[in-house]
């Protein structure tokens, strides 16, 4: 009995195993770096040195400038985006946070204690303390404390805009949205009325290395910066699972809740009230009649309150002192 056999197409080749978790949180941490040299130094300089003196207008360079530097950041951002696709594993942007943050305490714990030394021996000592550091970092990155973490963080939804049950407790999100927002907005609006942001934000190197410029232009950029980092940090907070279905819970139960109408509630205020005064009344009478009564001279539990002539002479001995 003859069968038709189908010819077979070429077998495909498995996909591309992703790369290690810390691997990829450095590349995407040098990535992260680099935008921000380009947004905060380079493109500055550029446009400072090639398109200002064209305009030579300070209200058109800040038109102008505004769209040039959200659309540099967009390309940025999308640009990063297409590259987390290529073989890049879970907890990539966790971990691109957590490796930022710890390089830069790091670096500040290098220099704090550098600082103090000098001359050649320092020199060693500085060398020995960076080696060490750097050692430590790569012994947590690399162990399963950071990949817990970093998966934690990325399922928790801290870098994604999807929205979590958003037709659910829209009130009470709104209004934890908006706590947030103010409690953020007016902590940089007092730091900026009292003129705590420096100019540049710079940084002494030790061993007379001079200085180094983290953020140039730090009182226009650093309110920027920790607004948008505000208004997301409130937007998402009401979108982490269980914080939201903490919220969504609380709104159902308050939706439970049979208030008062604005009669019962002035009733209930007046019979409070009143409560209260009749209360404090009794008190002092009772206050008052059992002071009379302990202090007379057949009972002589409290010492008979002073006459009006003995409480006059006891002023004036004390001013004659």
């Amino acid at each position: 009995m003859a069968t038709a056999v189908e010819t077979g197409s070429e077998p495909r080749k498995p996909p591309a195993a992703p790369l290690a978790l810390p691997l990829a949180s450095l590349l995407g941490t040098l990535y992260v770096l680099a935008a921000l040299a380009i947004l905060l130094f380079v493109l500055p300089q550029v446009w400072n040195r090639y398109v200002f003196p064209l305009l030579g207008d300070r209200l058109v360079e800040w038109i102008l400038w505004l769209p040039v530097v959200s659309a540099a950041s967009a390309g940025l951002l999308w640009l990063g985006h297409i590259l987390s696709r290529f073989r890049m594993p879970r907890g990539l942007r966790g971990g691109v946070l957590l490796m930022f943050t710890g390089l830069f305490l790091l670096f500040q714990i290098w220099r704090w204690l550098s600082l103090y030394l000098s001359d050649t021996p320092g020199l060693v000592v500085s060398l020995a303390i960076g080696l060490a550091l750097i050692y430590m970092a790569v012994r947590f990155y690399t162990g399963p404390t950071a990949a817990r973490w970093a998966v934690a963080l990325e399922e928790q939804g801290w870098f994604s805009v999807a929205s979590y049950k958003s037709t659910l407790g829209k009130r009470l999100r709104r209004l934890t949205i908006l706590g947030i927002a103010l409690i953020g907005l007016t902590g940089i609006y007092s730091l900026e009325e009292q003129s705590l942001l420096p100019e540049h934000w710079t940084v002494e190197l030790p061993f007379d290395w001079g200085t180094l410029t983290l953020i140039p232009h730090a009182r226009t950029t650093l309110p920027i910066l920790l607004g948008l980092l505000t208004l997301w940090v409130a937007w998402r907070t009401v979108h982490v699972p269980t914080f939201a279905e903490f919220l969504i819970a609380t709104e159902a139960e308050m939706n439970k809740v049979n208030w008062p109408t604005r009669r019962q509630l002035a009733q209930d205020t007046i019979v409070v009230l009143m409560t209260t005064l009749l209360l404090a009344i009794f008190l002092l009478a009772v206050d008052l009649f059992w002071g009379w009564l302990l202090s007379r001279e057949r009972v002589g539990v409290l010492p008979p309150a002073p006459s009006g002539a003995e409480t006059k002479a006891g002023v004036q001995e004390r001013i004659r002192w």
